[in-house]
This record gives C-alpha cells, sequence and structure tokens, in this order.
C-alpha cells in the first residue's frame, strides 16, 4: 500500500529553520509569526514548516513545541534528536529498511518510492529525497534522544506519562523468571474519601499482596 512521507516544497527552508530554531529562544507556541518573525521565513515556504515540523515530532499538534526541539537546541544533543526526528517522521522508510538513512542517494530514492508508490521521476518523490537528505546532515543515528517513543503519535524524546493512579509491581522470582506489570485505574467522579480508601484497600489485599507473602 502507498504510503506518504513528510517533505517540504522548497526542501533549503527546513535547514535554514533549523539554524535559527537553535539561535531564537523556544516559544510557548510555534505559530505562523514566530516563524515569520523569529525564523525569518516568510510566506507559504514558512506556512509549510509547522505542519512539516508537526511530522517529524518537534511540534506537537497543538503548536507547543516537544521536548525533542528542546533537545535539538542543545548542541550537545541536537544531532541525536534529529537522527530520532527522522525515524519518527519517516517511520514508513524503517519499517522496510532499519537502516535507510544508511543508503546510497540512488538506494534511498528507490526506497521512497517503494514506499510512497510514486513514479520514479515524480516532484513528490524527488522533494521527499531532498528534504530527507538535508535532515540528514544535521542528524547523527549512532546516538539516542532520551526517552523513545512508544506509538505512531508519540513523538521520541517525549516519555509516555503513565496516569498518577497507574501502580507498576514486580512480582517476586518464580524460578528465576520476574514478571511486570501496570495497573490502569478507572476511578469513580465522587468526592468521597471512603470511596477511594475502599479501593485502595482492595487493590492492596487482592492484588499487591503476594509480594509479602
Amino acid at each position: 500500500m502507498s504510503e506518504s512521507l513528510p517533505y517540504l516544497v522548497s526542501p533549503g527552508s527546513i535547514k535554514t529553520a533549523l539554524e535559527r530554531i537553535r539561535q531564537a529562544a523556544t516559544p510557548e507556541r510555534v505559530t505562523g509569526d514566530f516563524v515569520s518573525t523569529k525564523l525569518a521565513i516568510k510566506g507559504g515556504t514558512g506556512a509549510a514548516l509547522i505542519p512539516f515540523l508537526k511530522k517529524i515530532g518537534l511540534v506537537n499538534s497543538d503548536g507547543t513545541p516537544t521536548d525533542l526541539y528542546k533537545q535539538y537546541r542543545n548542541p550537545e544533543t541536537g544531532a541525536a534528536a534529529i537522527g530520532a526526528a527522522i525515524k519518527f517522521g519517516y517511520k514508513k522508510l524503517e519499517q522496510v529498511n532499519e537502516y535507510f538513512y544508511e543508503l546510497n542517494d540512488n538506494e534511498l530514492r528507490a526506497l521512497i518510492v517503494q514506499v510512497t508508490g510514486t513514479e520514479q521521476d515524480s516532484q513528490v518523490a524527488k522533494l521527499t529525497f531532498s528534504t530527507l537528505k538535508t535532515l540528514k546532515t544535521f542528524a547523527k543515528f549512532d546516538e539516542s534522544a532520551s526517552g523513545e517513543h512508544t506509538s505512531d503519535t508519540q513523538p521520541p524524546g517525549i516519555s509516555k506519562p503513565d496516569l498518577d493512579l497507574s501502580k507498576r509491581h514486580r512480582q517476586r522470582d518464580a524460578g528465576g523468571l520476574n514478571l511486570s506489570y501496570t495497573i490502569n485505574l478507572n476511578l469513580p467522579a465522587t468526592s468521597e474519601q471512603a470511596v477511594f480508601n475502599a479501593i485502595f484497600k482492595s487493590l492492596r489485599e487482592h492484588l499487591l499482596s503476594n509480594e509479602q507473602e
């Protein structure tokens, strides 16, 4: 099945954007005004950057910068952050070839055509290749940004939050095998403390007591 991959009509604009993102202070939200004023990329070229940054995990759907965005601004972790962003945004390539970022130009172009289902000389394939190749100049893949993404929609570099009422528990050693599980509680909409006390008392007695046996 054909897949779409992130690309920019002006691939060089991502180079300009990344250089200026590192210089500019991290905004509360990456907006059109931020791109046109702080990054000085205007018009349609600037407008196309925001959805692209979301697709590669640097910006959340609400426009707020992700942890990966912040990691990129740190010179010590920046290259690894873009490497993680590439793997996130181009995960469809990674599903076909785990080391797609190490392919030579001809092999990478062929892989893009294979995944997208476009013609060999299509403009989309050319722009996808040029955009990805520009991104790779900022990236390192032998290091990892902190935290690994756990889903197709969770940007890398961001730890998926556990619910406040989740409980992680390790069972006692049974024949050398350690097992772990996560308990997610859906609590009733009530302000009665007695209800919560009863729930946690039952949880302790029936699920967590085996550690003390």
